[in-house]
């Protein structure tokens, strides 16, 4: 039987010490390790998704493409990485290295980190991180997502519903605009395009930013309560979004506030729906908040189109993984007529049955907000028009509840309770 020994797959700078020296270590026998040399790090992926077995990656942290996602594909490819530091200071454990060697280190040092990371080739590889990173996951605060077909006010109930938490007592509360046709910066008249998304995710690649380096990434929005995260500044600039890095990002926005309000496309088709990955990563935004969000708020205008693009919104949701019980149907603009509203309703559910099948007895009842003067405070800059923020807010809160979820933090922990009809009892101006 073959003797067995370290297969490791390493990368570095053009004439770097260390990597020379364990080239020589190994091809003296000086250590148990055949050493795989890669000239770059797209080979390095290539060998990871190349189906041989690797005992570790020892990677060059001063190569601008040592990142949060290459150490997450080599993680996913159960191989641990052992990153030799250039002395950047990077918390490279907490971005998902196994290990870390600060050059020059000897052999015996390099042996030590792989005796306790790695494993021989012909024993079965353990990520030995991966319990420690899901017992110790640090997302407390909460996320609620708000998505819609163009043109029915997504954008705008978004705002509404992070005004209205606001005012709920609810601690610190940001609107995020993570939707590839951001709109959020026109709504609030944002004098600055930058910083936006696009700085806060890639900060998130190679790094951990603290909470006020978070902080200060987002704007104040007076008179609301809430701070506003701006999105991308051209719709292309999706490409710029990694995996890896945006999860960690949600992360820390949610480490960072009690409650994140993610203004997101209602595109969620991925490699599974068209066979294609970059369709894939153009919603990444959208299918990575979707997924971890508490509640979706689905808005629709009234009327048949209305009402057919909003459940195709739904199906897409559930298609995608997020329970029929945590998304909320809100129609924006709908009649006053209770005879209208109960027509919609009506409709909306026969729809909803004949698309979501027994999912649909778990959708929560569609909620109808009224847009009168809307136009006029975002043009002006001033909060939105009661009752539209503390409905919206009420209506998430039920929902929640519905889907057996933790109160919204706050000082209460409470965000009042959703009436419907028959609920209360009759009562006459004389009974006290």
């Amino acid at each position: 039987m073959a003797r067995e020994r370290f297969v490791l797959l390493g990368v570095a700078r053009a004439r770097a010490e260390w990597f020379r020296r364990i080239g020589q270590w190994s091809t003296s026998a000086v250590i148990p390790a055949e050493f795989v040399r890669c000239i770059s790090l797209a080979e390095v992926r290539a060998r990871l998704d190349g189906g041989r077995r690797f005992s570790a990656v020892l990677l060059d942290g001063a190569l601008p493409g040592v990142d949060r996602d290459l150490l997450a594909a080599a993680r996913d490819a159960g191989v641990p990485v052992i990153v030799v530091d250039d002395g950047s200071g990077r918390a490279w454990v907490d971005l998902g290295a196994s290990a870390v060697l600060a050059d020059p280190f000897d052999r015996e040092s390099l042996l030590e980190a792989l005796a306790a990371h790695a494993e021989m080739v012909g024993v079965a590889a353990v990520d030995h991180d991966a319990g420690r990173r899901a017992d110790t996951d640090p997302r407390h605060g909460d996320l609620v997502a708000v998505t819609g077909p163009g043109g029915t006010g997504a954008s705008t109930a978004a705002i509404a519903l992070a005004q209205g938490l606001a005012a709920g007592d609810h601690g610190t509360v940001l609107l995020a605009d993570l939707a590839r046709n951001a709109d959020q910066a026109m709504l609030h008249d944002s004098r600055a395009v930058v910083p936006g998304v696009q700085e806060l995710v890639e900060a998130h690649r190679a790094g951990i930013p603290s909470a006020a380096a978070i902080h200060d990434q987002t704007f104040a929005v007076d008179g609301r309560g809430y701070r506003l995260l701006l999105g991308l500044r051209r719709p292309r600039h999706w490409v710029t979004i990694r995996a890896q890095a945006l999860d960690a990002t949600l992360d820390a926005l949610q480490r960072s506030f009690d409650v994140v309000v993610a203004d997101i496309d209602p595109d969620v088709e991925g490699e599974a729906d068209t066979g294609s990955l970059d369709v894939e990563d153009r919603h990444l935004l959208s299918r990575a908040t979707a997924i971890r969000a508490s509640a979706v708020v689905v808005v629709g205008a009234p009327g048949m189109k209305g009402l057919h693009s909003l459940v195709r919104v739904l199906l897409d949701l559930v298609a995608l993984g997020v329970p029929a019980e945590r998304l909320l149907p809100v129609v924006m603009g709908a009649p006053r007529s209770p005879r209208a509203r109960a027509d919609i309703t009506t409709s909306l559910g026969a729809l909803a049955r004949a698309s979501l099948s027994t999912a649909a007895d778990r959708l929560a009842a569609p909620i109808f907000l009224p847009t009168r003067r809307v136009d006029r405070a975002l043009r002006d800059g001033v909060p939105l028009p009661a009752p539209l923020p503390g409905l919206l807010a009420a209506a998430v809160a039920a929902v929640r509840s519905r889907a057996g979820l933790r109160a919204l933090p706050g000082a209460n922990g409470h965000m009042g309770t959703l009436i419907t009809p028959g609920d209360l009892p009759l009562f006459t101006s004389q009974e006290p």
